[in-house]
């Protein structure tokens, strides 16, 4: 059953008050300004691509050079389009996609980085795995949160072994929201959320946790001091300035990881809070009591932007991405049929969807497994149990299928959180782009059992760190508080009792199958849609 919230209608700010937010992703990088009361008022986008060298297999380099002067002209652009001066930005902070570090030498220049799921290193996890008789992994995780999968450690390792002169030569390390914030202000730091993903940072202090490195054979000389998001770290230089737009002396404050700042976006801030970010990878974050670890090491935890807070966050694999492909592959005749309507592609195939029965009479999807951060692989992509009956098996069957199977694979993540946290979620908030799907919502709370609320704002990540930057420049008391006052819901989804229930057996039946798929890539009958590094 859906509702519609009533949104406060809140005017932009007067005063020439504006927030610049930097939010490097993994295909885009997007300059966003905000009105202090978190209105949008531009966009300023470049899509970007991180290349792999053929002769590194696994490797996803980062160009620095071309993307900071992407970032630059996204700012240009977000600057003209709002009409604004540069001197009407108060503070500018940057967030990125996780797990991507950047090095520099002594004299602060940057000579190496590489993009967010760079897999370059499986030789060396599978060695750091070996080290203390096979405790070394879980050493990691049970201080940082963190497997050694999509870690720091391995890749510098692998930088020891193949690029000793880049190895030597490193005096620094940081993420890539704070390259883009060093080269604002050229000063370095990291904040916790973003470089908790290198699995060097403890989740009770927030700092570094040097004696990790010292056990794999790693200098624990080039990590860079730990700032709070929302603190200030430095004002736009005269170099900066002359390339971004922006004023100099704008100040630059800590911003952070894409994840915990799209939280922030959405007001998730409190415990026991919970979220499902639904992009190319869907993300379940749930805000813990305490920081705290899953024994069964399923569950992946980071330290959240609010300082003394962490997350539990479980991951959905390539969610987005396969409704993309089965849009792509199969659906040309209703592709034109939206176009010419002017409607979304996905709209439509949602309508169609609409009129199959709960259930999609049997058909189950095989994507995504529920998350198993320890030993992450995936079955091959497929789908189980299809008909010959063309009434029955079809594409609006398959794709209702497809978001169903999603909305199990979240429900099964959230129960591994419960199970070792105790915490039970008491509502959802769902957003990005799965949750323009009206169906879609109605299926996540059927099958969860629990409320979903959807968001007004579509730039969460970018809500957040403008959120930082006015914390920083003193417009905002809090994150939390600012973030709580901000976020405006544009509806709500209650659960139908019955397809809950009907979701609860398919659900039995797909952990069961889907067990089944993954002996078939055990045995080498089948290749797995995606394996974790050193697997």
């Amino acid at each position: 059953m859906t509702t519609l919230c009533n949104p406060t209608q809140n005017p932009a700010a007067s005063g020439g008050d504006y927030l610049l937010a930097l939010d490097a992703g993994t295909g885009s990088v997007r300059a966003v300004i905000f009105d202090t009361e978190g209105n949008q008022i531009a966009v300023g986008q470049a899509e970007w691509q991180h290349l792999s060298d053929p002769a590194i297999p696994g490797s996803m380099d980062f160009d620095l050079d071309n993307n900071w002067r992407l970032a630059c002209g996204c700012i240009r652009q977000a600057l003209q389009r709002a009409g604004l001066a540069p001197q009407a930005i108060r503070a500018v902070a940057a967030c990125s996609m996780r797990e991507g570090i950047v090095l520099y030498d002594r004299h602060g220049k940057p000579i190496w980085a590489c993009a967010n799921v760079d897999a370059r290193a499986s030789r060396e996890v599978a060695e750091l795995k070996e080290l203390h008789d096979y405790c070394f992994e879980r050493e990691v995780y049970e201080c940082s949160g963190q497997t050694l999968a999509l870690s720091a450690m391995p890749r510098l390792l692998w930088l020891a072994h193949h690029r000793p002169d880049v190895y030597r030569r490193a005096a620094t390390l940081t993420m890539i929201s704070d390259w883009l914030a060093y080269m604002l202000c050229g000063e370095l730091a990291v904040d916790p959320s973003n470089a908790g993903t290198t699995g060097m940072l403890s989740l009770a202090s927030r700092d570094w946790q040097r004696s990790l490195l010292d056990m794999a054979g790693l200098r624990a000389d080039m990590l860079s001091p730990v700032r709070e998001t929302g603190t200030v770290l430095g004002e736009v230089t005269r170099v900066a300035a002359h390339a971004s737009g922006l004023a100099a002396g704008t100040p630059v404050v800590m911003g952070g990881g894409d994840v915990q700042l799209g939280s922030l976006g959405l007001g998730i801030v409190r415990a026991g809070q919970t979220a499902v970010l639904g992009g190319t990878f869907w993300q379940q974050v749930v805000n813990l009591p305490a920081p705290m670890t899953d024994p069964d090491m399923n569950i992946r935890i980071n330290p959240h932007v609010i300082a003394g807070m962490a997350q539990a966050e479980s991951i959905s694999f390539f969610t987005g991405l396969t409704m993309r492909w089965f849009r792509d592959a199969f659906c040309s005749e209703e592709k034109s049929i939206a176009e010419r309507m002017g409607v979304d592609t996905y709209n439509l195939l949602e309508e169609m969807a609409a009129r199959v029965p709960v259930g999609s009479y049997g058909v189950m999807p095989i994507f995504s497994d529920a998350m198993h951060f320890k030993s992450w692989y995936h079955a091959a992509p497929s789908f189980i149990n299809l008909s010959i009956d063309p009434d029955r098996c079809n594409k609006q069957t398959l794709f209702r299928a497809l978001e169903e199977n999603a909305a199990i694979v979240s429900a099964c993540n959230l129960e591994q959180i419960a199970r070792f946290s105790g915490v039970q979620a008491p509502a959802l908030v769902f957003a990005g782009g799965g949750s323009k799907g009206k169906l879609w919502c109605q299926i996540l709370s059927d099958v969860t059992g629990l409320a979903v609320k959807v968001p007004e704002v579509k730039e969460a990540t970018a809500l957040g760190c403008a959120i930082a930057a006015g914390v920083g420049a003193g417009i905002y008391p809090t994150l939390a508080e600012t973030g709580e006052r901000l976020v405006r819901w544009q509806r709500e989804y209650q659960p139908n009792t019955e397809n809950h229930q009907h979701y609860q057996e398919m659900k039995t039946n797909w952990q069961a199958v889907y067990a089944d798929q993954l002996g078939l890539v055990d045995h080498g009958l089948t290749t797995s849609m995606w394996k974790a590094p050193g697997l």
